[in-house]
């Protein structure tokens, strides 16, 4: 079903924004989305949401000089109906003259023990990253609403999540992924679509109760906006603070834990158990969470029965046990506990299943590796003021003249070859220097590897390509660093 298509496909002056456009560039100036000048990739199912964010973008285009690329995800699943919705982004991106990529995503290879919606959306998140690099996207928006995130809060309290559940969605995920209708309301997408003639499609699977969060959609928010008519909003604010108190502890915990934490040589990681056993409760399940979600095959943090049980064994006088949350195996000696992924061959194979895409690394800027929660960031510097500049494992230098951009992160791949310092220029195989290194086997491709259109411009936290040092005709270099996360193996 989809409403009238509109005539008017220019864009309108600022003096014609509707009130809808208005609220949603207060959302993307206040939350810090992005800037004018940008280039977004919009992510558009065809629903009402997404339609109505690529419209508002659109209108938004002149006066904020944005670039615009729409790409459209088919999962052959409701067969003539996700044709439909494919059909109906296509017309919308050729009348206002949008490039779009439209791909097929196959979510029967899911790791086992995945949902298919967890399927769909890790492929999904995936697929968005990859193509943001491909064609240059700053930015990567997707149309999640005020409803979308109450209901995601709701949905995480049922689960009996704590501060990080209750946070639902970050407006802004990874410096990469946005929400501009973070802040809007359901019945102003639809009453917008309605007033501007925007086309969209319904999707069925929406109303099927099979999924919980159909239910609550459906079945509890109603009753809830009944008794509290406020419900929505109350919700999203209970998910602000609770997002700004959850980055605190966050910090809190990267703080006590300092130097603390090491990388065993098979790539798992130690805490020592008196350490562990000094911390506040409240910071034991969060520095297990994290340890445990580094090394899932879906990065999901382990349950609180799991996280407690855990907690349980090292305050325990048993001197060893051995805890296993999904793919994740927790061991408790006498002295201390280490967290890894599962020996078995079915954990390797579903690790090994799970990769993730090249992120775009502006100059300057930062972004998040997925794979292990590293921070990269990255800025330029004249030659001249580097006199204090000190590179080691955790900071490099480059000769800006030497490189050009993009610059992309991304795993490892076999064949990789790059030109370590002390080997007069000639290059090595990366496999080569992991087995040198003894880095093992299951761990090389969480290895960020920062990428220039010219080649492998550092192994990160390992090594850096001399092909693009510093010399005496440098002018201005670029400098990247990376803080690693829960910093101190």
């Amino acid at each position: 079903m989809t409403t009238a298509v509109s005539r008017d496909t220019g864009h309108p002056a600022r003096t014609e924004w509707p009130p809808l456009l208005q609220r949603v560039v207060r959302t993307i100036r206040a939350r810090h989305l992005f800037e004018p000048g940008r280039h977004l990739l919009v992510a558009v199912s065809g629903g009402p949401d997404s339609m109505a964010l690529l419209s508002l973008l659109n209108r938004l285009k002149p006066s904020w000089r944005l670039t615009l690329t729409v790409v459209h995800y088919n999962y052959g699943l409701r067969g003539a109906e996700s044709d439909g919705d494919q059909a109906c982004v296509e017309d919308l991106c050729r009348r206002w003259n949008l490039p779009l990529f439209v791909e097929r995503l196959d979510v029967g290879s899911r790791p086992r023990g995945a949902s298919l919606q967890a399927a769909a959306r890790e492929l999904r998140y995936e697929a968005m990253m990859k193509r943001a690099l491909v064609c240059g996207a700053d930015r990567i928006a997707l149309g999640h609403t005020a409803e979308d995130q109450a209901e995601t809060v709701l949905l995480w309290m049922l689960r009996g999540a704590g501060l990080t559940g209750a946070s639902g969605m970050p407006p802004c995920r990874n410096h990469l992924f946005v929400r501009p209708l973070y802040d809007t309301r359901r019945a102003d997408v639809l009453a917008y679509l309605r007033d501007a003639g925007v086309p969209f499609r319904w999707d069925s699977s929406n109303e099927k109760p099979m999924y919980l969060r159909n239910r609550i959609r459906h079945e509890i928010m109603p009753v809830l906006e009944k008794v509290v008519p406020s419900a929505v909003g109350a919700l999203c604010r209970l998910a602000d603070l609770c997002m700004e108190d959850d980055r605190y502890l966050e910090k809190h915990v990267v703080a006590l834990c300092e130097g603390k934490i090491t990388r065993l040589p098979d790539g798992r990681k130690a805490v020592e158990r008196s350490f562990f056993k000094s911390l506040p409760h409240a910071i034991q399940r969060r520095l297990v969470r994290n340890l445990c979600k580094e090394f899932d095959v879906l990065r999901r943090p382990p349950g609180l029965k799991q996280v407690d049980a855990l907690i349980r064994a090292v305050d325990g006088f048993a001197p060893f046990a051995v805890v296993r949350m999904a793919s994740v195996e927790v061991t408790v000696d006498k002295d201390r506990l280490c967290v890894g992924p599962l020996e078995s061959e079915k954990g390797s194979c579903a690790l090994s299943a799970v990769r993730t895409a090249s992120v775009a690394l502006p100059v300057p800027g930062t972004v998040v590796w997925p794979e292990t929660g590293d921070r990269i960031a990255t800025y330029r510097i004249r030659k001249d003021d580097l006199s204090s500049f000190v590179g080691n494992r955790t900071k490099i230098v480059v000769d800006a003249g030497r490189i050009s951009e993009p610059l992309i992160v991304r795993s490892w791949r076999r064949g990789d070859r790059f030109c370590p310092f002390g080997m007069g220029g000639r290059s090595k195989k990366l496999q080569d220097l992991f087995t040198d290194l003894k880095v093992p086997v299951r761990e090389r491709r969480r290895v960020p590897i920062v990428e220039a259109p010219e080649g492998i411009v550092w192994v990160v936290g390992y090594r850096q390509d001399d092909r693009w040092s510093v010399d005496e005709e440098t002018e201005w270099c670029v400098v990247l660093s990376v803080q690693e996360h829960l910093e101190g193996s």
